[in-house]
């Protein structure tokens, strides 16, 4: 075995060798003929040796001097992190050791002062360190017969290349107009897949004799003398496919190998990385999993691949919708990681994706700072400061993301919508132009083109984009559109003091002039928080839940008890296991849908309940504040309230809740559900001396106060119930839309509002009156009724 000072010297040798300007460092010409040269059987292209050396000089960056580039120290160092092997090394240049004694005892104590440094410093620095130049396609093959292999499958994938490209069937998408996805494919930085997707035809018989010689290939690996050559040779025969986007093949040969060798971590990795691009989310969750278990019972064997493991099982959690287990694990990879610009900047994003703007912001800045031309940071960067309104410093950043990538479709539609926001509708029009320059059949940026065209007063355009959009689609937002625009054709037809992009105007009116007629009738603002609260619903489907779930999760789910900063005990979980509950909960959305969900309960609710920023959840009261909200009779919501409100542990075991919890419930719903009231009202009852208990009977009266408790909901199971009624042929007044749930009808004047208009004040502006009296139709059904009566009343007094 070779003594530290040889060593030392192999590779102050290998060192000189590659130091050709003689000027002490190794800069990346220097460096990138040394890759090549100790790897004399691996073709590398240029995209992988940039990002071999960019890793290098990232990581060893302590070593980098200036110019010069890697020094001696900084090479050896690289080998002591095991990144190479140095005695193969030293025989693969053909270099010879002369060793001059003198020289040698210079070297021993050289290396030896540096060995004092490395005891310290090298364990701590060796979790962030990737074997830098051996992450190549064929890395880590041990065995000559596997090198065989590997020539022959190269071959055969040629074959396959040929034949298909001859038939028109192998296709290549070029992915450099989307954001990348940011995840690390591979064991190190440099084996990115190509910017290129490659389809395969997989049906035909030129795929069917690959797949027959491929499994031949595997037998022979199977063949091998011992499972360690075995191994070696289905991960190389994995890793080629990898490369060539084979997937469904190359994972074959991952979980052959996982079964080889059960505890290493590259083949789960591998595996999973597989499953992520074939869109099986969950399965490669799991492998990552795995992955994640195996690197941590290795110790320091597998440290360095913590990160990317981290990075990886957050993506395929977002795969699923889960965004804020997602956003723990990049966490994980940038702690470990602390210059992993693609954790920060998955991180950003997932935060963005949750509504936590203001961290997003902050972890966003942070990749960018490392990485100034990373495009796809610079347009969500842009997009969280537009969820904060800061408008004209987001123009500058998705600008500077355009700038980095021309072609960049998130940039340029998400740019177009911020100009629609801010009413710049030929701005925005001209951003959807160029998204559909790359992306012609994107309908949605079509439709909005038509859209910006009509607010910029374009309607003949405007006209032509809407028909290119419904050749591209048949949704039903489309013919919503052109309804709309009908209508608003029409009305111009009537003299009106006609809004800058086309509606009609409308007359703003105050409260106290909106009168009911009957008490039946839904008072103005109480219809619109209700509103809100049936938004709300829709947006996270919980009308779609059923109550009687929260029950079960109650019985079925054990939460410790903790204590909180006040000293009262809770049974209080962290974010991401609430996410769990709530996928449990929500079972039947898909994973998008899910996300926003997510992210509406996180601005909704959870920023309400976790006060202190702690990023933990009363779960009882979250129980209880959804209640209200979820399927089921009204009489059962608030039983599953109360009882989860009796599930805390401050109550647990008894019939009744303190009236003090029962008062804090009643505020935090209303400051959750209804945004006239803040969150000051619910500081009052903190602290609360009051030890007196409320029965379930005591507690729907304080939930069913009017003024004091929640009693809108009464007006929320009228939109429950009656929001998908439509009118006949009734438009509302003012914005022209057919009217669908409520219809509320001026006595007066004989006009019809929707739900959204009558509930923001707004009146045609040809109808100016001193007050005006509504009365409200559920249905259509309810109007002819009263037309009838009115009409049997007419008649009785007549002579």
């Amino acid at each position: 075995m070779a003594t530290r000072g040889s060593r030392s010297e192999k590779v102050k040798r290998i060192f000189q060798q590659f130091d050709t300007n003689r000027d002490g460092g190794l800069n990346r010409d220097e460096m990138a003929a040394l890759v090549v040269a100790v790897n004399p059987r691996v073709k590398f292209s240029d995209e992988q040796i940039n990002a071999i050396l960019d890793e290098v000089f990232r990581t060893y960056g302590e070593f980098i001097d200036g110019e010069k580039g890697l020094t001696y120290d900084g090479l050896l160092r690289t080998y002591d992190d095991g990144a190479g092997d140095v005695d193969r090394d030293f025989d693969a240049l053909g270099l010879e050791l002369n060793f001059d004694e003198s020289k040698g005892a210079s070297v021993i104590s050289e290396a030896s002062s540096s060995a004092i440094v490395d005891e310290g410093v090298v364990e701590s620095q060796k979790k962030q360190r990737t074997a830098a130049w051996a992450v190549s396609p064929h890395q880590g093959i041990v065995f000559d017969d596997t090198w065989k292999l590997i020539d022959d499958l190269e071959i055969l994938v040629k074959r396959l290349k040929s034949k298909q490209a001859k038939e028109g069937k192998f296709k290549n998408d070029n992915f450099d107009a989307y954001s990348d996805p940011g995840w690390s494919r591979e064991l190190g930085p440099s084996a990115e897949l190509s910017e290129k997707r490659v389809h395969w035809e997989e049906s035909g018989p030129d795929y069917a004799v690959f797949v027959k010689e491929l499994g031949a290939l595997r037998s022979r690996a199977d063949g091998a003398r011992s499972r360690e050559e075995a191994f070696d040779g289905h991960m190389a025969i994995g890793n080629v496919l990898y490369e060539h986007q084979l997937f469904k093949e190359a994972l074959i040969s991952f979980k052959r190998s996982c079964e080889l060798q059960p505890m290493d971590v590259r083949p789960h990795f591998r595996a999973g990385n597989c499953l992520y691009v074939l869109g099986k989310y969950k399965e490669a969750k799991e492998e990552f999993l795995l992955a994640l278990e195996s690197a941590e019972a290795g110790g320091n064997q597998w440290g360095y691949l913590l990160p990317q493991i981290y990075v990886n099982l957050g993506i395929a959690l977002e795969g699923e919708g889960m965004v804020l287990s997602a956003c723990e694990y990049y966490r994980e990879a940038a702690i470990l990681c602390p210059t992993h610009f693609r954790a920060l900047k998955l991180l950003g994003s997932g935060l963005f994706g949750v509504g936590e703007y203001r961290a997003a912001v902050k972890a966003l800045e942070e990749a960018i700072f490392m990485k100034p031309d990373y495009a796809d940071a610079h347009c969500d960067l842009a997009s969280a400061l537009h969820a904060m309104g800061e408008d004209e410093r987001a123009i500058e950043v998705f600008q500077k993301a355009i700038d980095l990538k021309p072609g960049h479709v998130d940039a340029l539609y998400n740019l177009g919508g911020l100009y629609m926001d801010l009413g710049r509708f030929q701005r925005a029009s001209e951003m959807y132009t160029r998204v559909l320059a790359v992306w012609p059949n994107h309908w949605r940026a079509q439709l909005n083109k038509a859209v910006s065209l009509l607010g910029a007063g374009e309607t003949e355009e405007a006209k032509k984009a809407l028909k290119e959009a419904l050749k591209m689609t048949n949704r039903v937002e489309l013919h919503d559109a052109i309804y709309h625009l009908k209508q608003l054709q029409k009305k111009k037809k009537v003299k009106t003091n006609g809004g800058a992009n086309g509606e009609g105007a409308f007359l703003i009116v105050e409260p106290s002039k909106f009168k009911t007629v009957v008490e039946k009738t839904t008072l103005r603002q109480d219809l619109a928080n209700a509103l809100q609260i049936r938004a709300f619903q829709r947006i996270t489907r919980f009308s779609r839940c059923e109550v009687d779930l929260l029950k079960k999760e109650m019985s079925e789910t054990d939460v410790p008890v903790s204590y909180s900063g006040g000293g009262g005990p809770q049974k209080s979980i962290r974010k991401p296991n609430l996410e769990e509950m709530l996928r449990r909960l929500l079972n039947f959305l898909k994973p998008e849908t899910f996300q926003g969900a997510v992210k509406a309960i996180n601005e909704k609710i959870l920023s309400i309940l976790d006060e202190t920023g702690s990023g933990r959840v009363d779960l009882g009261m979250f129980y209880a504040v959804l209640a209200p909200i979820c399927n089921g009779p009204p009489e059962k919501r608030k039983r599953i309230a109360f009882d989860a409100l009796l599930w805390r542990p401050v109550n647990e075991g008894g019939s009744q809740i303190r009236k003090v919890d029962a008062v804090q419930y009643i505020k935090l719903l209303r400051a959750i559900y209804v945004p006239s009231h803040g969150v000051s009202e619910i500081l009052e009852v903190h602290g609360g001396t009051d030890s007196s208990m409320v029965s379930f009977n005591e507690f729907l009266v304080m939930f069913d106060d009017p003024d004091w408790g929640f009693g809108i909901m009464s007006t929320l199971l009228k939109l429950e119930t009656g929001d998908r009624n439509r009118h006949g042929r009734h438009v509302c007044s003012v914005c022209r839309y057919p009217i669908i749930g409520s219809r509320f009808k001026e006595v007066k004047s004989h006009f019809s509002l929707c739900n959204q208009c009558y509930s923001e004040g707004k009146v045609p502006p040809n109808f100016k009156q001193d007050e005006y009296k509504f009365k409200e139709y559920g249905c259509e059904a309810e109007a002819m009724k009263d037309k009838c009566m009115c009409f049997n009343l007419q008649s009785h007094k007549a002579p």
